[in-house]
């Protein structure tokens, strides 16, 4: 009975030494979680750009424009600001006719060509952008009347301002899709000065106000 139990003894002292000798189990530890690159706003871009733009009122002129950007940003922490300059082809327009003394007077006024030279101030969300902008704004806007068998036309660049805002996503990377809307407000200017018998002033268009919506993809160097 003893060696029994001498013999349980000796057993259950060997596993336990066998056991000690063992490593010990590596302590669990979580995976770092992946974090996506922060979007750097900063530096040079081109683009491209379109949109349709709209004068108040009965008779305004309306329209789509296409054309191209360019511009830069700085990015300080959370705030960019930035220079963007574009131009682009219109067609933003509108005719009306008249009959006078039995003759039909046909106007038509046609802006032709826009372009901005702007400022671009907002806060970046990584990916996303929201901004304000303001500037310069440029039009090339012709005039036209005709009679059956005669037209007379003259053309002018007007200048005023724009202000807006908008919003910037950049979708992968160097590559951006943004949308904005701009007012541009533009002076009164003078056509057919001289041109037009009982009319030596001329014909003032007053105040030209533009409403428009435009969206753009633009890449990043």
């Amino acid at each position: 009975m003893k060696r029994i139990v001498l013999g349980v003894l000796l057993s259950s002292i060997a596993s336990a030494a066998y056991a000690a000798d063992l490593p010990a189990a590596a302590p669990y530890t979580k995976a770092p979680a992946i974090v996506a690159p922060v979007t750097n706003w900063t530096g040079f871009y081109i683009g491209a750009m379109g949109g349709y733009g709209t004068e108040s009122g009965s008779d305004a002129i309306k329209g789509g424009f296409a054309g191209g950007t360019v511009g830069y940003n700085w990015q300080f922490n959370q705030f960019v600001a930035g220079i963007e300059a574009d131009g682009a082809w219109a067609n933003i327009s509108n005719s009306a006719t008249q009959v006078f003394g039995g003759v039909p007077v046909t106007a038509t006024a046609k802006i032709d060509a826009l372009g901005t030279v702007r400022g671009r101030f907002g806060v970046a969300f990584d990916q996303v952008l929201f901004y304000g902008t303001g500037g310069l704004a440029i039009a090339d806007t012709k005039l036209s009347a005709s009679v059956p068998g005669l037209t007379i036309s003259d053309s002018h660049t007007q200048t005023g301002w724009t202000a807006g805002a908008g919003i910037e996503w950049m979708f992968v990377p160097r590559w951006s899709l943004k949308a904005e809307y701009l007012f541009r407000n533009f002076s009164s200017q003078t056509f057919f000065a001289g041109q037009i018998a009982g009319l030596p002033q001329g014909v003032p268009t007053g105040t030209v106000n533009i409403n428009s919506g435009q969206v753009g993809i633009n890449y990043h160097f």
